[in-house]
């Protein structure tokens, strides 16, 4: 209907002003909420082709529109602001068709094959806080995209080499003494983490030794005995020495084990892994295509660069002096190989924005090799996520891991809902699966609820509120509506003749715009949109219960038209849920 008021206010140019207008530059807004009308149409930017004032223009196109929609009830103007009042019959209409739909919201008319990267983790640590956000985000956007229409694959690039992972190695190698997960009763991703750490303090300790002596302190970092070694390490690895490669496979696959538990809690799921340990090769051979086509170039040590700066940017290094890889080598090879694999027409990254300027070069290297993909790498950047205590430091063990802060949810999500007094009639395995699906999904929408580009200052205590822009303030909602429900039978079609409250109409307008919020979400690629429409859904209907008695209401089309407001919030919930990652309870 939307499109159709479109057209029509496009007419409406052609009739009276002899002017046809570019129908994708005809914008509605919602009304101001202290005027009558649903949706808005500004004339200031068309007063140069109507040439009269705007109330005039204004009020010509007015009742231009009225004549020939039905579905408009009335229009006022505000000086050069047109607003639109659908009749009380057409939004009925609207109501009776989303509470009976199997699918809310519509599809796009242009489906493509979308290929989203996210979580990328390093096989040398658990997963962290800053991990939480990128796993959360990346499966959002792909969910969105999916509901939308696109056909998105999932795909996870593990990083299981490189100078890092044989930190942990060489730490485990020197003081491991035949530890497993087993014997040191933690999840595999937490006892390399451990090693990681102890990598990361003995070699500090011995560059402060040799900063004591007179070494720069950056010099001192790489030249410690220990840096040393993890660098014959990774030349070991990659000339394929059994032992280190023997030794990686084993770490790597206690790695893999906890990263496992840890992405079930979360809810997140891929369809594909990639592992740089089979893509940096392919990186390589990219190297010489480009060093043939002479758009990188070899210094005299042997290192290989790429000189960016008629582009604005630097030179960059493609690959060191002594031939290993670096991540622009792995992150050349994988984009091939992504694309044998998938021709998307896009190709997403969802990396922190530390990394912004690493895919501008990947993208511009690309397109000088002339891949027909390079156009469509799409660095989904985000802010990073802070606690009250300041910024997150892996290598020396400050850090929110994500199992314990997803296990602090949990206790957060008991507390409160014991404080809530609530509890009364569930078992302990209901309670048990209500603090998890409470605890992760006040997680997952205070991460999401914000733009992607904008740092997080994180608090796991106001996360958790069954008041406010929260999760469990919609999850509520949610158990309301289904408290409701689980008494009435949904009616199949409505029948209302009275006078429908404003909060009523507003519901029904609100719903009316999900198709809009769901295509400004996928374009955007942001949750966040979704995340702001999910919770203006529960403050209408929260505004609506508090005003209006549903089952006790004046006649019977009055209940069922109440029941169906009711149907829809909840189906609405659970829809914008989903693509958060967000599971709705029953009762709460």
């Amino acid at each position: 209907m939307i499109l159709t008021l479109k057209k029509c206010i496009a007419d409406s140019f052609v009739s009276l002003f002899n002017e046809q207008l570019d129908f994708e530059q005809i914008k509605l807004e919602n009304t101001n909420p202290d005027f009558e009308g649903n949706f808005t149409f500004v004339v200031f930017p068309y007063l140069r082709v109507s040439k009269k004032k705007p109330e005039e223009t204004a009020q010509l196109i007015g009742e231009f529109v009225k004549a020939k929609m039905p579905e408009i009830q009335a229009f006022n103007v505000v000086k050069g602001f047109l607003n639109f009042s659908f009749s009380e019959k057409f939004w009925i209409g609207q109501l009776s068709r989303f509470n009976s739909a199997n699918r809310l919201g519509k599809t796009t008319d242009n489906p493509e094959k979308i290929m989203v990267e996210y979580s990328s983790p390093n096989t040398n640590k658990p997963l962290h806080l800053g991990h939480v956000r990128n796993n959360l985000l990346g499966y959002s956007i792909c969910q969105i995209l999916e509901y939308y229409g696109h056909d998105v694959m999932k795909v996870n690039l593990v990083n299981d080499r490189g100078i890092h992972i044989c930190k942990s190695m060489l730490a485990y190698q020197h003081f491991g003494n035949g530890e497993t997960p087993e014997i040191a009763g933690m999840k595999g991703d937490h006892l390399i983490g451990k090693y990681y750490v102890m990598f990361d303090k003995l070699n500090r300790d011995e560059a402060a030794q040799l900063v004591a002596e007179g070494m720069d302190e950056e010099k001192a970092k790489m030249q410690t005995t220990w840096m040393k070694q993890a660098s014959e390490m990774l030349e070991k690895w990659e000339q394929g020495d059994a032992e280190t490669v023997a030794l990686w496979k084993k770490m790597n696959e206690w790695v893999y084990d906890g990263f496992e538990v840890t992405y079930k809690r979360m809810g997140v799921q891929f369809d594909k892994f990639y592992y740089e340990s089979n893509t940096y090769l392919l990186g390589k051979e990219i190297v010489e295509e480009g060093l043939a086509k002479k758009v990188f170039y070899r210094k005299p040590d042997g290192s290989v660069w790429i000189d960016l700066t008629a582009d604005g940017l630097d030179e960059k290094l493609l690959l060191r002096a002594n031939g290993t890889s670096v991540y622009m080598t792995q992150d050349m090879g994988t984009a091939d190989l992504k694309y044998a694999d998938f021709p998307a027409k896009q190709s997403v990254y969802v990396v922190g924005n530390e990394q912004d300027y690493h895919f501008k070069v990947l993208q511009l290297i690309l397109q000088k090799l002339g891949r027909p993909y390079a156009d469509g790498i799409y660095h989904k950047s985000y802010g990073m996520v802070e606690l009250p205590t300041g910024k997150l430091k892996t290598r020396e063990g400050k850090v929110v891991d994500a199992d314990d802060l997803m296990d602090e949810m949990y206790e957060t999500a008991k507390t409160r809902t014991a404080e809530q007094g609530k509890t009364d009639g569930l078992s302990e395995n209901e309670l048990d699966k209500l603090y998890e699906t409470l605890g992760m999904g006040a997680l997952k929408y205070f991460l999401l609820k914000v733009d992607p580009t904008k740092k997080i200052l994180f608090n796991p205590a106001e996360s958790v509120d069954f008041q406010g822009n929260t999760g469990t303030f919609i999850q509520y909602t949610h158990a309301r509506c289904q408290s409701i429900l689980s008494n009435v039978e949904v009616p199949s079609e409505l029948r209302f003749d009275g006078k429908l409250e404003k909060v009523e109409q507003d519901l029904m307008v609100h719903f009316f715009q999900f198709d809009t919020t769901l295509e400004e979400a996928a374009r955007q690629m942001s949750p966040a949109v979704i995340a702001q429409y999910l919770y203006d859904t529960a403050k209408l209907y929260n505004t609506f219960y508090n005003q209006c008695s549903i089952l006790r209401a004046d006649t019977q089309e009055q209940i069922q038209l109440r029941i169906a407001l009711t149907n829809t919030t909840a189906k609405m919930l659970r829809v914008c849920g989903k693509m958060l990652g967000i599971v709705m309870p029953e009762r709460m």
